[in-house]
């Protein structure tokens, strides 16, 4: 009883310090393909397999809905504490390669998601892209203020040496 009760004040923790949870069902997976998924998630997730009761008790402590309904069959959940759009990229293309792993949902900043929000959520860009996209684009518009800010510059020197050489030449 004690170590059911250690088990959902982790699993509440984990609820409550996750940037997002992700619900699957692992059915059918060997030991070794769930290794695989634990290590494809490592840097930015946990990936624990808990038993449904206590997934529902430690969810409700949380204050987390979401997952009413959804907690048939051998569940784990996947709480993200690093980027969440690596995360459910590495569920997702973990899904393909192991059709036994299913995508059931998730909660997102409190937001319930369901299965296709998920696969939706794997399609976006990583934070590191978005972020060198960004980059790109300011160092794309520094060029452009540096330029405009030296063609009228330019400009001027070019007048002067122009009125400089027709001076030079009327004398």
């Amino acid at each position: 009883m004690a170590n059911k009760e250690a088990s959902v004040a982790e699993l509440t923790g984990l609820f409550q310090t996750s940037a997002a949870v992700l619900l699957t069902e692992y059915r059918g997976l060997t030991v070794a393909q769930l290794k695989e998924l634990r290590r494809s998630i490592s840097g930015n997730a946990t990936y624990a397999v808990a038993k449904n009761t206590l997934i529902k008790i430690a969810a409700a402590n949380a204050g987390v809905t979401a997952f009413d309904g959804q907690l048939q069959g051998p569940s784990a959940l996947t709480f993200v504490s690093g980027d969440v759009v690596t995360v459910a990229k590495s569920l997702r293309d973990f899904a393909k390669a192991n059709p036994l792993l299913v995508i059931k949902g998730g909660v997102f900043e409190g937001a319930a998601l369901s299965a296709d929000e998920v696969k939706k959520l794997a399609d976006l860009e990583t934070r590191e892209v978005l972020m060198a996209k960004a980059a790109g684009l300011f160092k794309a518009s520094m060029f452009q203020a540096a330029y405009m800010f030296n063609a009228p510059l330019a400009q001027a020197a070019r007048a002067v040496d122009a009125l400089r050489q027709k001076q030079e030449a009327s004398n």
